[in-house]
């Protein structure tokens, strides 16, 4: 029970940090007198170093152990929230690198972690831990406003308060790295004494074919993240309005990341869930592309089912390919590193091609191929196989 606290409280970290800054990067951008480009660098400098950070998450889980790394992992994120607040563009951007590798250890990790302590019970854990994960993000995105409000001291308040959840989630942690140490002397590491020869996660075709489903369902979530609210204003919808589409597409979002993992758990192989997840986010695209307005609360809906169960299915699917503990923090480094790197890419190549050509269509068209992309990588991934 104490470590199901704990999972679910370091859960709701791993985007609430990310989500609260979006709401908030107009009045950052008037404070510290940012061009367009250097307000984007805002959003997506964590999203890099969600793929930098993964690099070095399963070398430290296997030097340090995996409850000593997750524990300081949310000490750092509460010091990288902290940080963005501090009177300086160049903290600004700092706290956001130390926010994405804190939360880059956590996504990492975490995978490993669950696949190890609930071998039995893997893919319903893992229901747990993306519901609270999307759950956080949408407590975050809409509470930013009513926070800064309420608060009085500004953006800086209003982002400065989630190092709060930060540091709780970080003291129901503790007791993880007490009871492993008083357990056996030292952290658990994440790969056991006399372990057979570790596997070649990047020699692997089907890690790969893992990774890009993860990294193709980042971006298509990433460009809606930066862009959503924006398609709705250019065609005529009032802010206010495209903010509450926003905010119920990320409520919505909960039902696909806790529904999908459990269902995933109790088949041999997922290819059905693949088709479902890329189905709906592909609907949900061509409707903001055919009738943004008219159809928003139903796109908004679509693609918020399909962005939850994408994200709940790969990180699934990290957890049901791997034949171990070890083999599922090395695919989960491997998968979640190429994935954000994949993922930053997105929203600036979405955004070029809208202010080249002065439309959506051409970038909803390129994230179409994405969702046809990810279907085909996807139903290859969800076999029956373990790397």
């Amino acid at each position: 029970m104490v470590l199901l606290v704990g999972i679910v409280l370091a859960s709701l970290n791993m985007r609430a940090a990310l989500a609260s800054v979006a709401p908030l990067v107009g009045e950052i951008s008037d404070h510290f007198g940012l061009s367009a480009t250097a307000s984007s660098l805002v959003t997506s400098v964590p999203v890099l170093f969600l793929g930098l950070g993964a690099l070095v998450a399963p070398w430290l889980g296997r030097r340090f152990g995996a409850e000593r790394v997750l524990f300081a992992a949310l000490l750092l994120l509460g010091i990288g929230i902290l940080a963005r607040v501090l009177p300086s563009v160049y903290a600004l951007y700092a706290g956001g690198v130390l926010v994405g590798t804190a939360i880059a250890l956590l996504n990492v990790l975490m995978p490993g972690l669950i696949k190890r302590d609930f071998p039995d019970r893997a893919a319903s854990m893992t229901s747990v831990y993306t519901g609270a994960m999307i759950a956080g993000a949408t407590v975050a995105a809409a509470a930013a406003v009513p926070l800064e409000n309420a608060l009085g001291g500004g953006w800086q308040a209003s982002l400065g308060f989630w190092s709060l959840l930060a540091a709780v989630a970080a003291l129901g942690w503790l007791p993880q790295v007490l009871i492993a140490r008083g357990r056996t002397g030292h952290e658990v590491r994440a790969v056991p004494a006399g372990d057979a020869r570790p596997v070649r996660v990047w020699r692997s075709a089907l890690a790969w074919q893992v990774t890009l489903f993860m990294g193709l369902q980042s971006l298509w979530t990433y460009v809606l993240i930066a862009w959503m609210p924006t398609i709705f204003t250019d065609h005529g919808m009032s802010r206010s309005t495209a903010g509450m589409i926003f905010a119920f597409n990320n409520l919505i979002q909960v039902a696909g990341a806790f529904g999908v993992p459990l269902l995933a758990g109790r088949m041999r192989s997922q290819r059905p869930l693949i088709v479902l997840v890329t189905t709906l986010v592909a609907a949900g695209y061509a409707g903001l592309m055919v009738a943004p307005v008219q159809g928003a609360w139903l796109w908004s809906a679509l693609l918020g089912v399909g962005q939850g169960g994408g994200i709940g299915l790969a990180l699934t699917l990290i957890v049901l390919r791997a034949g171990d503990a070890t083999t599922a923090a090395r695919l989960s480094g491997m998968a979640q590193t190429v994935g954000y790197l994949m993922a930053a890419a997105g929203p600036l190549t979405a955004g070029a091609l809208h202010q080249a050509t002065g439309s959506w269509t051409l970038p909803i068209c390129g994230v179409l191929g994405v969702c046809a992309t990810a279907l085909a990588v996807g139903l290859l991934a969800a076999r029956n196989r373990t790397v």
